[in-house]
């Protein structure tokens, strides 16, 4: 997206949810594929008066995954990282934004299902993507760093397990004051790829290895904090809203 890319926003509703009440406002902007127009959504809760005055909002950026979100796929975290982060707003106050054209981290939809074919032969969802010919991650995050400084949250704490979001925020101009973990049970379904992720994609999940079994088969972890550093965004998780495994399995904050 153009930094002077024109941003139309609708009027905002009220959505009522099972996670809470949200204001919802819709937001248009060129940049979609061909061009054409991309829209987003964001869902902001109001702060409850007992969250300090000043501290920077919850915004959690989520991208679009139809498989996740829409129908349950077990091959991601997606749909469960969705109704967590929700969750968390409507209870803490903040924004989410849902971010359109970033299916399969912005490779669209139809390659994410050819890359999962690639992901049922062996490969992992790095590999997947490079033997596809695109890159492991392509999603612009400039819309939403835009959309943000619309709604005046330049300065926010980061719901989210990926360092590289905060990074990519800062370098658009958004104050990432800390990071805030987002972390869902993993399942023998997606544990393998919550293990790239973390071991390739720096996304710092600690529970994956506690809270299921890996599929038979499948390779001992290589690393159990993440990966190596490499910013500062990589250790800067906000403890007040950490995730605990509770004796049911479920993690919560």
């Amino acid at each position: 997206m153009r930094p002077d890319a024109p941003l139309v926003s609708s009027e905002p509703v009220v959505v009522p949810t099972p996670e809470g009440r949200f204001e919802v406002i819709g937001w248009q902007l060129p940049g979609g594929p061909g061009n054409a127009v991309a829209e987003h959504l964001s869902l902001t809760a109001p702060s409850p008066g007992r969250v300090p005055v000043g501290r920077p909002p919850l915004v959690r950026l989520h991208s679009e995954c139809l498989t996740g979100d829409v129908f349950g796929s077990f091959r991601c975290d997606c749909g469960p990282q969705l109704h967590l982060a929700l969750r968390r707003i409507a209870e803490d106050g903040g924004t989410l934004l849902y971010l359109r054209n970033h299916e399969g981290r912005g490779i669209g939809l139809v390659n994410k299902l050819r890359a999962y074919k690639l992901q049922d032969g062996g490969a992992d969802t790095v590999e997947a993507n490079e033997l596809l010919g695109l890159p492991a991650d392509a999603r612009d995050y400039s819309a939403a760093a835009a959309i943000l400084h619309r709604l005046g949250l330049s300065r926010i704490r980061l719901l989210s397990n990926n360092p590289a979001k905060a990074e990519r925020l800062a370098d658009l101009g958004i104050d990432v004051v800390a990071m805030v973990p987002n972390e869902v049970p993993a399942r023998p379904e997606n544990h393998d790829y919550l293990v790239t992720k973390r071991d390739r994609m720096r996304h710092r999940l600690r529970h994956v290895d506690d809270t299921t079994a890996p599929r038979p088969g499948a390779p001992e972890p290589a690393d159990r904090t993440g990966g190596t550093a490499h910013s500062t965004f990589d250790r800067t998780f906000d403890s007040t809203l950490d995730n605990d495994l509770d004796s049911t399995g479920d993690l919560t904050p």
